[in-house]
C-alpha cells in the first residue's frame, strides 16, 4: 500500500512541473504522438478499407496484410526504423512505426464495417434511384462508422502503449520516467508513470467508446432498441 501511496506522491509532486522534462510537456508529447500517428494512418487506411468494402476487391490482400502487420514485434520495429533512418530522424522513425501499427485496425474497421452491412439495404438503396456516390456517403459510410470507430479505437490504444516502450530510442513522452526510474531504481516513479499511462489508456478508451455509441444512426438504435411498450408475455401455468 506504501508503494501505491509513494507512486501517487511522486505524481502529485510539485517537482514533477519542472526538470529536464515536466510532466505536462511529457503528457503533451505523448498525446501528440498518440494522435499525430493514428490521424496519418487514418488518412491512408479509411480511404482504401472503405474503396475494397464498397468494391468487394482486395480483401484477401487487406486482411493478409493486417494479419503480417500485426505478427510485427512492437519494440524490434521501432528500433529496426530508429536504425534505418538515424539518431538525426528518430521522431520521424518512431512516427512511421506507430503509423505501421495503427494502419491494420483502421483497415479492418473501415472495410469491414461496410461488409457488415445488410445487401438488402444497398440493394434498396440503388432500386430508389441513388447513384453509388450517394450510397457510398448516404448509407454505407453512415452504417460502417461503429465498426470505423472500433478500428480507431483499438489503433490508438496500440499506439498509446508503444509510445512508452518507444523511449528507449530517445523520444520522450510518458515512458521517458519509466525509463529513467529504471536506470534510477526508483519504484515509485516507475509505478507512477505507470498509472499515468494506465489511466491514459483508460480514458481514451472510454472517449471512443462513448463515440462509437453516439454515431450509430438512429433508425438503427431504434430498431436493436428492445420495446418497452409492449406487454411482458407471462409464461403459461403449470397443468
Amino acid at each position: 500500500m506504501n508503494l501505491f501511496a509513494d507512486a501517487l506522491a511522486w505524481i502529485f509532486s510539485p517537482d514533477r512541473l519542472t526538470g529536464s522534462l515536466p510532466l505536462p510537456v511529457a503528457l503533451a508529447q505523448h498525446l501528440a504522438f498518440t494522435f499525430g500517428a493514428v490521424l496519418i494512418a487514418a488518412v491512408i487506411a479509411i480511404p482504401t478499407g472503405w474503396a475494397i468494402g464498397h468494391t468487394g476487391r482486395g480483401r484477401e490482400f487487406a486482411v493478409a496484410l493486417s494479419g503480417a502487420a500485426r505478427a510485427i514485434p512492437t519494440l524490434g520495429l521501432v528500433v529496426l526504423l530508429y536504425l534505418l533512418f538515424g539518431v538525426v530522424y528518430k521522431s520521424q522513425a518512431s512516427v512511421v512505426a506507430f503509423v505501421s501499427l495503427a494502419i491494420p485496425s483502421i483497415l479492418a474497421g473501415a472495410y469491414a464495417g461496410f461488409e457488415a452491412i445488410d445487401r438488402s439495404v444497398i440493394a434498396a438503396a440503388r432500386a430508389v434511384g441513388m447513384t453509388p456516390w450517394q450510397v457510398l456517403w448516404k448509407v454505407e459510410v453512415p452504417l460502417g462508422l461503429p465498426l470505423l470507430i472500433g478500428g480507431l479505437r483499438s489503433a490508438t490504444l496500440q499506439v498509446v502503449a508503444t509510445v512508452t516502450i518507444a523511449t528507449y530510442v530517445g523520444l520522450g513522452g510518458l515512458g521517458f520516467y519509466i525509463l529513467q526510474g529504471i536506470q534510477l531504481r526508483d519504484t515509485a516513479q516507475i509505478l507512477g508513470a505507470s498509472i499515468l499511462v494506465i489511466v491514459l489508456a483508460l480514458l481514451l478508451d472510454g472517449l471512443f467508446a462513448l463515440v462509437q455509441r453516439l454515431v450509430v444512426p438512429r433508425g438503427v438504435r431504434a430498431r436493436t432498441a428492445p420495446d418497452r411498450t409492449a406487454p411482458a408475455r407471462t409464461a403459461p401455468a403449470a397443468p
